[in-house]
């Protein structure tokens, strides 16, 4: 009886740390499917916005990154005074064509939002579901930590443009997209 008990432990430990592994991965191919399927509430469930948001802006453009606060009248009224009267319509952020359902499920396979080609549209047959769970491209593991991981994906024609997700962790098996990395030549 003690073996058995001793085997039973042992076997739930090992599907534990399994699936604890493979949680990341999971995130990775439902955020796919999501965006595929274009469900919002599922890709707000599994991305983090602003995080997201924030970490292109820094990658897209540099200038506004740097500049945490605008002056106040107080401490630079001359500077308050110039970006009063510099823009009076701010320019589109270069970040809001990543932050769409689309633009992340292009990103997410390795190509710049609007640059991917379509992928065919699972009918729900048993077929379609496992050869959309086969097909590529999978993410190589850049990184793997308790709290962290990033995920190298390889754009199919140019395997030298790689795109780096970073997930998180946000519960025991939760993960959530924080962070997404472009290659050097599309920032």
């Amino acid at each position: 009886m003690g073996k058995n008990l001793f085997k039973i432990v042992l076997l739930a430990l090992a599907i534990f740390a399994i699936a604890f592994v493979l949680a990341p991965f999971n995130a990775y191919r439902a955020l796919r499917a999501a965006t595929q399927a274009e469900d919002v509430a599922a890709v707000s469930h599994l991305v983090d916005f602003p995080a997201v948001r924030k970490s292109l802006v820094a990658q897209l453009d540099p200038d506004e990154a740097r500049t945490a606060e605008p002056p106040t009248i107080w401490q630079d009224p001359v500077g308050a005074l110039k970006r009063a009267w510099k823009d009076a319509v701010p320019a589109q952020p270069k970040a809001d064509r990543y932050m769409t359902v689309a633009g992340i499920g292009d990103v997410i396979r390795g190509y710049p939002p609007g640059a991917a080609p379509p992928e065919p549209k699972p009918d729900g047959s048993i077929t379609s579901t496992a050869g959309a769970l086969v097909r590529g491209p999978w993410p190589g593991v850049a990184y793997f930590g308790i709290e962290r991981t990033r995920l190298a994906v390889k754009r199919p024609e140019q395997p030298e443009k790689i795109t780096v997700l970073t997930f998180e962790r946000r519960s025991l098996f939760t993960w959530k997209l924080v962070h997404i990395q472009l290659p050097p030549d599309e920032r």
